[in-house]
């Protein structure tokens, strides 16, 4: 059992993460457009954010957990995603190009994702099960504090400091580019202090907490497959996912659909093909590497696992659409507006910004009540009853027509938020294998990006194809599929829910 302050220093680096998230997440469409980026293209230009995060978090994890050195086991990772990130932080905004942006945003999303990855893992790694949803609600209120705080930065810039909120077309105006400058900042010096204030435990006492764990609680004792089952498994998975993958690359290519459908076909396909491989090494006996160690996982996840695979997947893809559209829902639903070198439009990004701070403030907020209510009921209720609050705030803006309105459906978005940021990892760390904490939390990363890829992929093209790019109908599919996510919750099976 740790102290409140030990609980604060091992999380107070997330508040720097969330910094450079929230900045990436607010301000990342509005650099795209003023680069030249269309409204419809916005998807596959994020594209590059989730396809990191499939690829990064997994192999850090699988990395931390074998990793043992002078600064432990998972604060290496800390330290080096945080040097890359604030480099990225500082250069976005002066990204010459669209496509430079592109990639800024590939290695700003990567670095984040190798300092993110081990702080999920970390809160498991230390704190009992007892004192888990207090770590992850920690947490959120790390992340609502920084992300509200960053949201807000090309606000406070314009309208405190009086730097320009507008520039010449093609160039991003100064009040957001020092909020990146800051940003780069805040991240490297809080995941500093995390490093420094902070303490992990030894692979022999991670061995003994495990031991105790499985003699109180025999379910969460992970069930490996034969190795011939393994790779019947890995045969038919290679060969179902390569054909669907292939055969909805050619039905796109015959009926000349959007090529951003591509991208669906082609993850598929190769799936199927790492599946393949990892049958093939599998076969020849060469099984200890890191492929097949991290399919093997996969493959074996527990099934609490499995079953929050389908919440997150809902939770993500509503908050992606929301992510991507926000800014030109508002300024083209409420402020009438897509000229991006508009007075206007600027105003209108601007609230965003605001928007996107109220969410995240209220999450942290409500990130200390979060544990009373699953003391009082359970976290899958806790769960259940933030992302039904969460989806009505998204379905709420197609109502709206005063931004100051949608103040309140923000701080319904940041009871979701906070609940999706801490109830489902607090769930499942209980269903882990100490030894193996790390790959299992970058294997469940999957469920967050595979839905955001989906959302990459569909919905520019259902907007154009049905609702003439109107980008508020992004967020009624966000609100409808966070509700549907709240229905899913009470399907999962919670190992060892404590009352904390």
């Amino acid at each position: 059992m740790l102290s409140f302050w030990q609980i604060w220093n091992m999380s107070f680096g997330f508040l720097g993460i969330q910094f450079g998230f929230a900045l990436q997440n607010a301000n990342v469409s509005r650099i795209f457009q003023t680069l030249g980026g269309d409204v419809d293209r916005l998807a596959v230009y994020w594209l590059a954010a989730p396809v990191t995060g499939l690829i990064i978090q997994p192999i850090v994890g699988y990395y931390s957990d074998k990793t043992w050195g002078r600064l432990g086991r998972r604060r290496p990772y800390f330290l080096a995603g945080a040097l890359l990130a604030s480099l990225a932080l500082l250069f976005m905004p002066n990204a010459p190009t669209l496509w430079i942006a592109v990639g800024t945003l590939w290695l700003m999303d990567a670095s984040i994702n190798i300092t993110m990855e081990p702080f999920r893992a970390y809160v498991g790694d230390n704190l009992p099960s007892e004192q888990r949803t207090r770590g992850f609600a920690m947490q959120s209120f790390f992340i609502g504090t920084g992300a509200i705080v960053a949201s807000f930065l090309p606000y406070a810039m314009t309208n405190w400091l009086g730097l320009d909120n507008t520039a010449p077309e093609g160039i991003i105006p100064p009040s957001v580019k020092w909020s990146f400058y800051i940003g780069g900042v805040v991240f490297l010096s809080t995941v500093l202090w995390t490093i420094i204030r902070s303490k992990e435990y030894s692979p022999e006492e991670m061995k003994a907490f495990e031991e105790h764990k499985i003699k109180t609680t025999p379910s969460a004792a992970i069930k490996y497959k034969p190795a011939a089952e393994m790779l019947k498994v890995f045969m038919r998975n290679g060969i179902l996912f390569l054909l669907v993958g292939f055969v909805l690359i050619w039905f796109v290519y015959a009926n000349q659909l959007e090529k951003e459908l591509y991208i669906l076909g082609g993850g598929l396909a190769g799936y199927g093909v790492i599946q393949l491989v990892t049958w093939l090494f599998t076969k020849s006996g060469r099984t200890k590497n890191g492929l097949v160690e991290i399919i093997t996982d996969m493959v074996n996840m527990p099934k609490t696992m499995g079953q929050l695979a389908v919440v997150q997947f809902f939770s993500w893809f509503a908050l992606f659409a929301m992510w991507i559209y926000t800014t030109p829902a508002v300024t083209g639903h409420i402020y009438g507006t897509t000229d991006t070198t508009s007075a206007l439009y600027n105003e209108g990004a601007n609230w965003v910004g605001v928007l996107f701070g109220i969410y995240n403030g209220f999450a942290a907020i409500v990130a200390f009540g979060l544990p009373v209510l699953a003391r009082h009921t359970s976290r899958k209720t806790t769960h259940a009853i933030s992302l039904v609050i969460g989806g009505l705030g998204l379905l709420s803006f197609w109502f709206v027509t005063n931004p100051y309105l949608l103040l309140i459906s923000m701080v319904a978005v940041g009871v979701a938020w906070a609940s999706i940021l801490s109830m489902p990892y607090a769930i499942l760390t209980g269903s882990l294998p100490a030894q193996k904490m790390g790959v299992y939390m970058g294997i469940f990363n999957y469920f967050i990006v595979i839905p955001q890829i989906l959302a990459a992929s569909i919905l520019g093209f259902l907007m154009r194809k049905f609702f003439n790019s109107d980008a508020i109908w992004a967020l009624v599919a966000g609100g409808i599929s966070m509700i549907i996510a709240a229905v899913t919750v009470y399907f999962v099976n919670d190992v060892d829910s404590p009352k904390e």
